[in-house]
């Protein structure tokens, strides 16, 4: 393997809009910004909004003049 090629790989921080830090290996010089992470997401924190789809089928056949 030849020397002084390779990228430094060292830690840095994957920062998340909620302030969350979370340390990660990279060859990036720099943090790295998120929008989203498993603590503030809704999927994780059991806030997720269930979508009501009874009838959906229903109303496309009845919009659409399907029968069957």
């Amino acid at each position: 393997m030849k020397k002084n090629i390779h990228p430094e790989y060292k830690q840095i921080f994957a920062i998340c809009s909620c302030g969350y830090k979370i340390p990660v290996f990279s060859t990036k010089n720099n943090d790295m910004y998120l929008d989203m992470c498993s603590q503030c997401h809704p999927f994780y924190t059991g806030k997720q909004r269930k979508l009501n789809t009874t009838g959906r089928i229903q109303k496309f056949k009845k919009r659409f003049n399907l029968s069957n």
